[in-house]
């Protein structure tokens, strides 16, 4: 088995991969001056450069992430360069996965109500935040819906929305860049200009058709006979679904916008105001690589490093006989062994201790690590 070599970039210990896309790869890391549990991206340049728009999507989506703070919207927690690498490094919230891998995990595809309810809710308000900072995100669907461990939802994936100034006179748009699926009757129609904010009312309605039905409420076999579909703004709920869930998703995905539903009138509709009853399952988040409590992949990457039993462990690189303890711990097994008596056992004690623990004093020596 190969041994997991310890790798530190910038003030960053590398872990796991979590994801890969086309712009580029997602990693777990954790940041040795706060011990907190991050992810980054790591885009290499020459990709970027060969996508249209490639790089000036992501450095807009950097700029506008440091402007936003908001629960249910993802945090930019640093950005940097390594220039000798020609890479580029955006470190996020750490996040278990999205919602559309969640779907993709679910028997039928789709979520009980009370749980679609409890994410769709967190989406408006991600959005009300984001409207009213003049933000038009225009690609939200599931697969841009990630969770943290405690089920909070966070918007991401920022690289095609627009902004606006306050003094704007309208939210008037005039590219549309977002998933096909999840465009509207006007953008799939070919419109030169469009409201902004209504095409995030219509792709969040989409969304929770996708949650609630499994399925999608236009679709084709190419992109030019889904936008034929789209346009038409015609489509069917299947007759499970009930008011007054069945009416709001008639409101978002009304084919004119001006008939849309705003974010105030989604915030006051029955159906929000009102918790499903509970169903007997729920969707789990599903686990990364056979780690159901989504354990810190980075931790395989300390042991190793550290302590030599570790390499003799299971397919993580880690061993069951490992314990883990905080140095505060250790201090307090330290005292109470003291204050028994037992000093002399207690120094042998401590020393075994540290040999089967990584501490948190060992993680802030990797500061004198040299970087890879």
């Amino acid at each position: 088995m190969k041994k997991k070599r310890l790798k530190v970039i910038s003030k960053y210990v590398m872990g796991d991969l979590l994801g890969e896309g086309s712009y580029g790869k997602v990693k777990e890391v954790m940041d040795v001056e706060t011990l907190s549990r991050r992810a980054v991206k790591i885009f290499k340049e020459k990709k970027l450069r060969r996508i249209p728009n490639g790089e000036q999507n992501v450095l807009k989506e950097i700029s506008l992430l440091k402007k936003l703070r908001h629960k249910n919207v993802i945090r930019l927690i640093d950005e940097f360069r390594i220039n000798e690498k020609s890479k580029l490094y955006i470190v996020m919230e750490f996040c278990v996965g999205s919602l559309q891998t969640m779907l993709d995990s679910a028997p039928d595809k789709k979520f009980p109500a009370q749980q679609a309810h409890g994410y769709f809710i967190q989406l408006v308000h991600g959005l009300e935040y984001l409207h009213g900072q003049r933000v038009i995100h225009k690609d939200i669907k599931p697969g841009n819906l990630l969770l943290t461990l405690e089920e909070e939802l966070k918007i991401t994936d920022f690289g095609v929305a627009e902004t606006f100034d306050f003094f704007a006179i309208d939210d008037t748009c005039y590219i549309g860049q977002g998933s096909p699926a999840f465009q509207p009757p006007e953008i799939a129609n070919g419109a030169d200009s469009f409201a902004g904010y209504k095409v995030d009312i219509w792709s969040s309605g989409v969304t929770l058709y996708n949650f609630v039905t499994g399925s999608y409420p236009f679709e084709g076999n190419n992109i030019y006979k889904l936008f034929e579909s789209i346009g038409t703004g015609v489509f069917t709920i299947p007759t499970e679904i009930q008011d007054p869930l069945r009416d709001l998703l008639f409101g978002m995905l009304k084919i004119n916008p001006t008939e849309r539903m705003t974010l105030q009138q989604i915030k006051q509709h029955a159906w929000l105001n009102r918790k499903p009853p509970a169903s007997d399952y729920k969707v789990p988040i599903p686990p990364l690589k056979n780690d159901t409590w989504h354990n810190m992949t980075v931790l395989p990457y300390l042991c190793n490093h550290y302590y030599e039993n570790c390499s003799n462990g299971d397919e993580n690189g880690t061993s069951d006989d490992v314990e883990y303890f905080t140095e505060r711990e250790l201090n307090a097994m330290e005292n109470r062994k003291q204050s028994e008596g037992t000093s002399e056992q207690s120094g042998s004690t401590k020393r075994n201790s540290k040999k089967q623990s990584i501490s948190y004093k060992a993680v802030r020596n990797l500061f004198t690590c040299k970087q890879s």
